[in-house]
Order: C-alpha cells, then structure tokens, then sequence
C-alpha cells in the first residue's frame, strides 16, 4: 500500500509510472476529468472510448462497448500500456457487475495493459448496488491492477488529502512509489488520523448515510420524470450523482450556464467530463432532501418560464 494526499495525485502518477513517453492510456467517456488530463501531463496519448448508452422510458443505461473498446486497442496511434477504469463510474453512476468486469480483464490479459482502478465511490454503493474490486477476480489480474481507494468521498473528508494505491506487484509498487516520492506526494498526520477514525468508527453512519442517499436518488427520478420529463436521466448504482441529458429542453446554449444564470442552480458541464457530454449536466445529490427539492424545484421553474 502506498499513502497519496489525493486520488488527482495518484492517477497522473498511475499515468507516469506505467510505459514510455508516447504511449498511449485507455479510457471510458464521459469521465471525471482527471482521467483525461493526467496522460497528456505524462507524455502519454489519450485513447478515449465512449461507454455504450441506452434510453429506456427516460432513464439512461451506461454499459461497456466491448468491440469499440478492442476496435481502440487494435488501430491506436499509440501503443496501449495502461487502461484507467473508474468504478463505480463518476459521472454515469455505474457499479459494473461482476461479468462486465470478467470480460474486460480478459481483454486487459489479451492485450497485455496494466490497469489503474479508481475505486474511490466504493463504500458509497446504493442500497441495491454491489461494488466489485477490479483487483479481486483473480491473482493474474491484481498483479497488474493499481487500485486506488480513499475515504475522502464515503465520509466527506477531502480537505485532509488522504488517498491510498493497493499494488500487489513488487516492480509496479516500486516504480509508483518512485513517481510519487519524487513529486514530494505524501501525506500529514491528519489525513491519517481521519482515515483511521472514519474506518474503525464510521460505520453506522456510512450505513445510514447511504440509505439517505439512495432515497434521494429515488426521489430525484420521481421529480423529474414528473416535472420536467423532456430530461433522461441514470439512476446510479453508486456514488452521489446524476447524469441528466438536457439536450431536448429547447434552451439555447449550454445547459450548465443556462440553471446557473436563470435557476441559480450550479450544475457541472457535461462537456468537460469528454465523450459525448455536450448538452448534459451532472447533478450532486449528496445533500439534505430539502435543498435537493428547493435546486429542482428551481430548476423547473426556470424552465416554465423562458423566454
């Protein structure tokens, strides 16, 4: 186990401690947008692949597109080393299951890629979700898996900048280790103070706190599938945000700018999560009820009445 003050920190040093400048790194879009940015910082490519999508009675269905994923791998430009797999997924809400992830560590053993695992939304599963450790399938998988995992999220701590990467191989260990060390990426007495006391007293509260969320997800749908049905909407299997598909309301411009001007509800732009994100929005429902309804009800209310 090697100690980072964040998961940022640790991804762009996933990205410069595997393969040689120039090569490339996998990843699924959209996406939180360090994944898209810590290659570059590398000298590594980015070879984007966009997660398969599917509107089912204006909920959206985020799953891996297994043959644009090999179809990337096989006509890069840059010679795939490392894969950044973010589950459960920021934005899209995924937990991927256990039979997703048997199929993407087959092609990860194929074609011979190390893989970073952000697993950071992990503890914040919905009541109905199940998180699957990308590491856990077998031993010739996590000798190729950097996990990465924090309590920063589950238990809204990231201001001790307290991250930890679980590397089972010796020689991947070392070479993360050095990457990190040399950007002087280390950690204070109060990151793991509050890492120890969230994980050894914390888990009462984790309990309940993901039940509070998990009605709020549900109330969240209800809301808009009733008041403002012309957005599509995920229901998350984890983590505390909504991606909502804006692009049929008939509002000119970006939807992000458009509830932050006229709802004064600040949403974060789906274009900057890459792939297809223009015209989406991800919504932060990790909040009381009450403010959730009053940002919804705002919402809707700026929508009645644009000119």
């Amino acid at each position: 186990m090697i100690f980072s003050p964040g998961l940022v920190v640790a991804l762009h040093a996933a990205a410069r401690a595997v393969g040689e400048p120039g090569t490339g790194v996998v990843t699924f879009t959209p996406v939180y947008p360090p994944f898209l940015t810590a290659p570059g910082a590398a000298g590594k490519s980015l070879i984007p692949v966009p997660l398969a999508s599917e509107n089912q009675d204006g909920i959206l269905h985020y799953s891996i597109d297994f043959n644009a994923l090999e179809h990337a791998l096989d006509h890069a430009d840059a010679k795939p080393r490392l894969f950044m797999l973010c589950n459960p997924h920021n934005p899209v809400g995924r937990a991927f299951s256990r039979a997703e992830l048997e199929r993407l560590a087959e092609i990860m053993l194929r074609y011979d890629l190390v893989v970073c695992s952000d697993e950071i939304h992990a503890d914040l599963t919905m009541p109905d979700g199940m998180h699957t450790s990308f590491a856990s399938l077998a031993p010739e998988i996590a000798d190729r898996t950097i996990t990465l995992m924090a309590p920063s999220k589950a238990f809204n701590i990231p201001g001790l900048g307290m991250g930890f990467a679980v590397i089972n191989n010796p020689a991947l260990r070392a070479q993360f280790r050095l990457v990190s060390e040399s950007a002087g990426a280390f950690v204070t007495v109060f990151g793991f103070e509050g890492a120890q006391a969230a994980y050894t007293q914390g888990g009462e509260w984790l309990e309940a706190l993901r039940t509070y969320l998990g009605e709020n997800r549900d109330m969240l749908i209800a809301y808009v599938r009733e008041n403002m049905p012309q957005i599509a909407l995920t229901r998350p299997e984890a983590t505390y945000m909504a991606w909502l598909d804006c692009r049929h309301l008939g509002i000119e411009g970006n939807p992000s700018r458009f509830f932050m001007e006229k709802a004064k509800v600040w949403l974060n732009d789906g274009a900057v999560f890459g792939g297809s994100g223009e015209g989406f929005v991800r919504l932060n429902f990790g909040c009381p009820r009450s403010r959730l309804l009053e940002a919804l009800d705002r919402m809707c209310h700026a929508l009645k009445t644009q000119s």
